[in-house]
């Protein structure tokens, strides 16, 4: 899933320091007064994680934020907005201070799993049938076996593919190729693009969370089949076992085939949208998410890729691998949502207040205006009928994204415990690197996975 990243330089540390907090106006500041703002107003503490830098963020933090606070005059939110490891880093912190922010964007499993299993986020099943979000929502983002808490601890924005292969006809057709349907065709395009100056795969791969989660999750599924991870967890075979070790090779058949070159493990996450959009590569890997950068921004009136190119390029899936048990599969998950904290009181004015912004997020009005945004492609809110919204080329093939696959396997780190997930991001950089073999990563992951489960 779209997470983190793991190295923190000086610049994330001091962005947990300075990070600007909005709030309609003021800055961030705690509650003195159990809950109440000196101007008699309810406050709400929330740990929001936003990208700054992506197009309509701005846009969002009016439409969404301010539009909110405008329509509750009488709730005053005090937003902490931080993204990628900074964002982790002090949500580990509140949970382990026991000062959670009363309204919290969280995954529904992953780096999230620490506030889910212990148990730091309300149910809100019983809010959502009081209100009649069950005849609203999707059944899948209803779905509570998705979330490491067993329980409705947060309500899911959207469905979200963790794995888009994305391709520039501009560049296959300017060396004369067409668009790999088979990793055979991949791996013969290589010598093709390079002597145009062109890589195949763009993918930005230094921050570890990269490869797991918009490749690797999508590889394991294709070579492991659908449920691989229930015979993990059941027992019934092991990481070091045939299927996993063939997908950690695959992973370093694509570095020796020079498919995905080395140098994109020093690729900032990020780094790789402008170059692929400006043609030095011919294909880019990364989550359905990343459709949301390449559209106009509606601020500056800006994008990417504008609307009249956006016909040159496709969204689907990684092209077919002979040796794998399925093709034509992503890696799929519940999107990221907001809970409330358990410390907020039951039936107290702040949680109305925090239940009432949880569902303006989850609104047919917001939720409409993500989907035109680019913030999400599939809405949680079933009243959202995307077929009638004004998208544009690449929106559109984000929206019926469902139909480039057939299968949908589970992301690693949705569903294995943060130190699980860790070490095998860790691996598939030193596999890259070529410091450690798809065998001794297996290793180490099931040695990760059998502390865990002594644990448990």
């Amino acid at each position: 899933m779209k997470k983190v990243f793991k190295m923190v330089s000086c610049a994330a540390l001091m962005a947990l320091i300075s990070t600007a907090a909005f709030a309609t106006g003021s800055q961030q500041q705690q509650s003195t007064s159990g809950g109440a703002a000196s101007d008699g107003r309810t406050e709400l503490r929330v740990l929001n994680y936003t990208d700054l830098s992506a197009a309509n963020a701005a846009a969002g933090i009016t439409r969404i934020w301010d539009g909110f606070s405008q329509a509750n005059p009488d709730i005053r939110v005090v937003r902490e907005d931080l993204y990628n490891e900074p964002f982790h880093e002090k949500t580990s912190a509140y949970a382990a201070s026991g000062q959670l922010p009363d309204v919290v964007y969280v995954w529904p499993a992953g780096r999230s799993t620490t506030v889910h299993t212990q148990h730091l986020l309300k149910d809100l099943g019983s809010l959502v049938r009081q209100d009649g979000l069950d005849k609203t929502l999707s059944s899948t983002a209803l779905d509570v076996s998705g979330q490491a808490a067993g329980y409705l601890a947060m309500l899911p924005l959207t469905v979200t593919s963790s794995h888009a292969f994305f391709v520039n006809l501009e560049v296959l057709n300017a060396a004369g190729l067409k668009p790999a349907t088979t990793y055979a065709e991949l791996k013969a395009q290589v010598p093709v693009l390079r002597a145009l100056g062109k890589d195949t795969v763009i993918m930005d791969n230094q921050s570890d969370w990269v490869m797991q989660s918009c490749l690797f999750s999508t590889i394991a599924g294709r070579f492991g089949g659908v449920g691989w991870e229930k015979k993990i967890l059941d027992g019934q075979v092991k990481f070091t076992d045939a299927d996993f070790v063939a997908a950690l090779t695959f992973i370093k058949t694509l570095y020796d085939d020079g498919v995905i070159q080395q140098s994109s493990l020093s690729a900032a996450y990020g780094d790789g949208l402008g170059r692929f959009a400006n043609g030095e590569g011919a294909y880019f890997i990364d989550g359905d998410w990343r459709v949301g950068s390449f559209i106009t921004d509606q601020t500056t009136k800006q994008a990417v890729i504008p609307p009249e190119r956006q016909g040159n390029f496709i969204m689907t899936v990684f092209p077919d691998i002979a040796e794998a048990k399925l093709n034509k599969s992503t890696s799929t998950t519940l999107g990221t949502g907001y809970g409330i904290s358990v410390a907020v009181p039951a039936g107290s004015a702040k949680e109305q207040a925090a239940w009432k912004l949880i569902k303006w997020l989850l609104s047919t009005e917001i939720q409409t205006f993500q989907v035109e945004t680019g913030a999400i492609s599939t809405p949680a809110n079933t009243t959202v009928d995307v077929s009638k919204l004004s998208l544009e080329p690449l929106q559109k093939q984000s929206a019926n994204f469902s139909s480039q696959y057939t299968a949908g396997t589970v992301v690693f780190d949705a569903v294995f415990d943060a130190s699980i997930a860790t070490v095998c991001n860790i691996g598939l950089q030193e596999i890259g690197l070529g410091s450690k073999t798809p065998v001794q990563v297996a290793q180490d992951i099931q040695r990760a996975y059998d502390a865990w489960k002594a644990k448990q």
